[in-house]
């Protein structure tokens, strides 16, 4: 199905990557993510790949694509992913199934599309298996039928405790429910639960990101994220900042509340181990994550993913109605590619590395970049610790300006 390139190289059909590329593959960590693409409604500052139903279906009420066939798409791209990868042995260490909103698939669904991960690719026995929800999809029989399934992990998208700031972010859920959903993963045997918080929604007041970081924590989740609200061009939010009806979050707002959450967590036993996200134990980090930060492998499925194997990235078509087309037709789903090389990898592991806790290797930097890396310690925004240990580490006050950082030392 021909489609225009906007970025990138076009993808060879049958999905060929590069000598070099699949060489090394299964030497790194390899991982599997699942986009599912569907949404009762979007939410009004998402600006990820995302459909309502409304939106898949054509001018005479025909659906171009649905939630009941989803699975068996999915699955089709990882066959197609294993005859890629052809004989190389990359047993699976993560899988992440993200959105979207997959559970609005039926448990059992997703349960497939991880029985063929395992059958086409193999699973490492202690692989991690994540799913995101939304407090309004799941209940207490949903999530032992999840876990019944062979999902170990499951992350809730809470956002806030306050009403008013969900009805910002045209969130459906109502306060309370997030914290209920952690309770009833315990009780289905789920050892590994985490919360996802916003900060910075305009009309959110400091008393207000106090009371969610209370509530995330009172709930005894393992794990909590916190992310900074971005207003992207193109959502409905940006559009209500553009009219006037919303102020963005200043900067200096911002970093307190970044500063509350560092502050509440760590007294709460948690520790932060990449910059946006706090875990109590090693083994309450996400490693499908952590594989994405320190240079694994992966293979996206799904509308819009994105994938990387040995240094080549490459994202598939958006619309599901293509994505489906294209593997009815035995080609490969990919709209473009990228061959990253040692000038591009070096500076993706100093961007990436520098947001976790042991920070990169000052053998990564260039000559200016590790003069910038003793004038970051002389700031205050490296560890001097770590720096003399041959690693650069960003201090609190370094993760408060880590892009600024990356951009002195790159």
């Amino acid at each position: 199905m021909p489609s225009v390139v906007l970025d990138g190289d076009p993808v060879p059909s049958d999905g060929t990557l590069p000598e070099t590329s699949v060489a090394g593959a299964g030497q790194r960590p390899f991982g599997v993510y699942v986009h599912v693409p569907f949404c009762v409604t979007r939410c009004g500052y998402c600006d990820f790949n995302t459909y309502t139903a409304s939106e898949l279906h054509s001018a005479d009420g025909e659906a171009t694509a649905s939630r009941e066939t989803y699975a068996d798409l999915a699955i089709a791209e990882i066959r197609f992913a294993r005859q890629v990868l052809g004989t190389v042995d990359v047993p699976v260490r993560t899988v992440f199934i993200g959105g979207g909103t997959p559970t609005l698939l039926p448990a059992e669904d997703l349960g497939r599309v991880l029985a063929a991960i395992g059958e086409e690719f193999g699973l490492e026995p202690d692989a991690e298996v994540t799913t995101e929800a939304n407090p309004e999809t799941v209940d207490p029989d949903y999530l032992r039928r999840l876990r019944a399934n062979g999902y170990t992990r499951v992350s809730f998208g809470m956002q806030s405790a306050r009403q008013h700031v969900l009805r910002v972010l045209d969130r459906t859920h109502t306060p309370g429910r997030p914290e209920q959903c952690v309770a009833w993963a315990r009780e289905a045997g789920f050892d590994h639960v985490n919360l996802d918080l916003i900060y910075g929604t305009p009309g959110e007041t400091d008393d207000d990101w106090h009371a969610s970081l209370r509530a995330a924590i009172d709930a005894d989740p393992d794990h909590v994220s916190a992310y900074s609200l971005i207003v992207e061009e193109g959502t409905r939010l940006a559009a209500r900042v553009r009219r006037g009806e919303l102020s963005e979050t200043d900067g200096d707002t911002l970093a307190d509340r970044y500063l509350a959450a560092e502050h509440a967590l760590t007294e709460a036993g948690f520790h932060c181990y990449e910059v946006s996200n706090w875990a109590r134990g090693t083994a309450a980090r996400s490693r499908h994550n952590r594989l994405y930060w320190t240079g694994g492998d992966w293979w996206g499925v799904g509308p819009g993913a994105h994938s990387h194997v040995g240094g080549t990235r490459w994202w598939n078509v958006k619309h599901p109605a293509a994505y489906a087309a294209r593997l009815a037709d035995g080609v490969s789903p990919g709209q473009a590619r990228e061959v990253l090389d040692a000038s591009d990898q070096r500076f993706e592991r100093i961007l990436l590395e520098l947001r976790i806790a042991e920070g990169c290797p000052l053998e990564l930097l260039d000559d200016d970049g590790r003069a910038a890396a003793v004038r970051a310690v002389a700031d205050g925004l490296l560890d001097p610790r770590a720096h003399a240990r041959g690693r650069a580490v960003l201090t609190l006050r370094g993760r408060l300006l880590a892009d600024a950082v990356v951009r002195d030392l790159t």
